[in-house]
């Protein structure tokens, strides 16, 4: 018999635990965006437990500072041993939710594919987690996020006309277009699993969604509105009053002044009002481009946030990953938080009846064998116990 809960006797939400309260997740360890997607699920309050391999998940982090294991739980199973699957389907039995981030097929053949699952619990919502998805000419190839926001035409669109595409860190791919599509399918299934009684898979991959990602952008090329080159467009770099500055210390200033009133403001701060009929003109952007770059030249970073503080100009300071958190608006905000010495992201976003928290730092690999055992109504198996612990040091 299937030991999944039944709709209306899951336990209720501990104050402060977040809207997923009492949702429980099941986290096969692996790298990127499957772990960003469980830290989020994690982080509006699910029970996440991550089912770490023995030697770890291959990047070589601190566990300890690996903030994307935050409010989560870490058993240890080696899915190669005699008992490593069952220890699985014990959990899956269980939990509302699976994630795992393998190849397409490596789950079945471990016996921990979605078939196996849904035997144990017809209820699960199984997320998938790969950079191709599960079916395609590319499906069983490995990658990583350049390319596949290579290939979905994002890539292309950002960085100079005249140099290489920039690359955006994994931001796009990885976690845009591939934790947060993972996260809204579990969440959407986990929604109809509520309604209906049936689980299902849910096939997020990173092509899939940073395709998505650029919806509009393929509106505005089908109207006419967006040329399919870099830095020839309203939002690519390609416009002078829609990107960035260098100034006097070397540093830099984002400017968004794409509305003519808020473009108005800009030009008087900036102290070229004379220029500002060029903005109508794309024949002179490449003038306007040479006389904006000019005045941000003559003044610090600093001193031209100050000239532009307190106004509607769309003008910010480009802020390194160590100043950020002590600007004065995400203070006020507590955008960033401290944990465990720790400074990194709170949790987005925010809820009026069931906020969010970090309530614990980074789940050390094997730590929760016991509680996890005890919470979840595990099934002890004296063999492969030993397999729970976290290793000796």
């Amino acid at each position: 018999m299937s030991g999944a809960r039944t709709p209306g006797r899951e336990p209720g939400p501990e104050p402060g635990a977040g809207p997923l309260g009492g949702v429980r997740v099941v986290e096969l360890a692996g790298i990127g965006p499957g772990p960003f997607a469980a830290m989020l699920l994690a982080d509006l309050g699910a029970d996440v437990v991550r089912v770490d391999r023995p030697g770890g998940a291959g990047l070589g982090i601190d566990p300890a500072r690996d903030v994307t294991n935050r409010n989560k739980r870490s058993i240890l199973v080696d899915l190669k041993a005699p008992d490593g699957p069952a220890r699985v389907l014990d959990l899956a039995e269980r939990a509302d939710v699976l994630i795992e981030g393998y190849r397409p097929g490596v789950a079945e053949r471990l016996g921990v594919g979605p078939d196996d699952c849904h035997a144990r619990n017809p209820r699960l919502v199984y997320g998938r987690m790969t950079g191709w998805g599960q079916h395609g000419p590319l499906a069983d190839r490995a990658g990583h996020d350049i390319g596949y926001i290579a290939l979905t035409g994002a890539l292309g669109m950002i960085g100079a006309p005249d140099q290489p595409p920039a690359v955006p860190a994994n931001l796009v791919g990885d976690y845009a277009g591939g934790s947060l599509y993972l996260v809204v399918g579990i969440l959407a299934a986990l929604h109809h699993a509520r309604a209906s009684g049936a689980g299902q898979v849910v096939d997020a991959a990173i092509v899939d969604g940073t395709a998505h990602l650029t919806s509009m952008i393929h509106g505005m090329l089908a109207a006419g509105a967006w040329q399919d080159r870099r830095g020839a467009n309203l939002l690519d770099g390609g416009c002078p009053f829609y990107g960035t500055y260098a100034t006097a210390d070397g540093r830099h200033m984002a400017v968004g002044a794409l509305e003519p009133r808020f473009y108005a403001q800009f030009m008087d701060l900036l102290g070229i009002p004379d220029r500002a009929p060029a903005r109508d003109d794309p024949a002179r952007w490449a003038e306007l481009r040479d006389a904006i770059a000019a005045r941000f030249a003559t003044r610090t970073r600093d001193e031209w946030t100050a000239v532009f503080a307190d106004s509607d100009a769309c003008v910010a300071p480009v802020l390194s990953l160590r100043e950020a958190p002590h600007h004065p608006h995400l203070a006020a905000r507590s955008t960033f938080t401290d944990h465990g010495g720790i400074t990194q992201p709170a949790p987005a976003p925010r809820f009026s009846a069931t906020p969010t928290a970090v309530r614990t730092g980074p789940a050390l690999p094997g730590a929760d064998a016991e509680a996890v055992a005890r919470d979840w109504d595990l099934p002890r198996r004296p063999d492969t116990v030993p397999d729970l612990a976290p290793n000796p040091l």
